[in-house]
């Protein structure tokens, strides 16, 4: 085994040990405009129970674990980068501390980027990242490192074929039903006013908090659904 792969395994193995349940790295060269040209993807499913009542309702449960786990991947993540400069190398984190969206829900490198990048999965009609395991029922993070990594094929386009599941139990609309292809503008895809109305305003009525989260779109996915029925 060669060094890059000692260096990835132990890597993941530290990601793994604070709960990553998907990891992979891609190549951002031409993406990003400095010396760190890997993205480390991390991502943690969704416990099975919290997905299956979001097929009928946002709930309470899923506001709470939602924030949870973005602090369990902040810290999965800042352990991953402290980990890369103790072996010599640049390392940063991609926390909620340190990455903020702007008005538009846009970032400066979204963690979809790095996850599609590094072969995770991909953008289902959803607009949310799709992948094999857990379908869209996951949280992501990322760090970026200038680390010799090896590096996953990335995925540049749909693997939804025909499916529209999500397009059409979307309770806004907001889903064009277009596929995805990398590079393909976000606004393609959806409408981000409606959708976000439309979820506080589902929020609101099931738990009495306004947040724009609502879950249906991946609650109702068929790569989520064979994840919900594994044993």
């Amino acid at each position: 085994m060669g060094k890059d792969e000692k260096l990835r395994d132990r890597l993941f193995a530290v990601l793994g040990e604070k709960g990553a349940k998907l990891m992979a790295a891609g190549d951002l060269t031409g993406i990003v405009k400095d010396s760190c040209t890997v993205g480390v993807s991390v991502a943690i499913p969704l416990p099975r129970h919290v997905v299956r009542d979001l097929q009928t309702a946002p709930t309470a449960e899923y506001y709470q674990l939602y924030h949870d786990l973005n602090g369990q991947l902040d810290g999965i993540v800042e352990a991953g980068a402290a980990f890369l400069r103790e072996q010599g190398y640049e390392a940063r984190a991609n926390t909620t501390k340190t990455v903020c969206q702007d008005e538009s829900w846009r970032t400066p490198l979204p963690h979809k980027t790095v996850a599609t990048r590094a072969g995770l999965g991909w953008i289902g009609r959803s607009c949310l990242l799709v992948t094999p395991e857990y379908g869209g029922a996951i949280r992501l993070s990322s760090l970026m490192t200038n680390a010799p990594l090896p590096v996953s094929e990335p995925v540049a386009e749909s693997r939804c074929g025909e499916c529209r599941i999500c397009a059409d139990r979307c309770p806004a609309r907001a889903l064009t039903g277009k596929l995805w292809q990398a590079g393909m503008a976000r606004e393609e895809l959806f409408q981000r006013e409606i959708c976000k109305q439309t979820q506080e305003d589902r929020m609101e009525r099931a738990t009495g908090i306004r947040a724009d989260l609502c879950g249906m779109c991946f609650a109702v996915c068929p790569y989520t659904r064979r994840y919900l029925d594994r044993a």
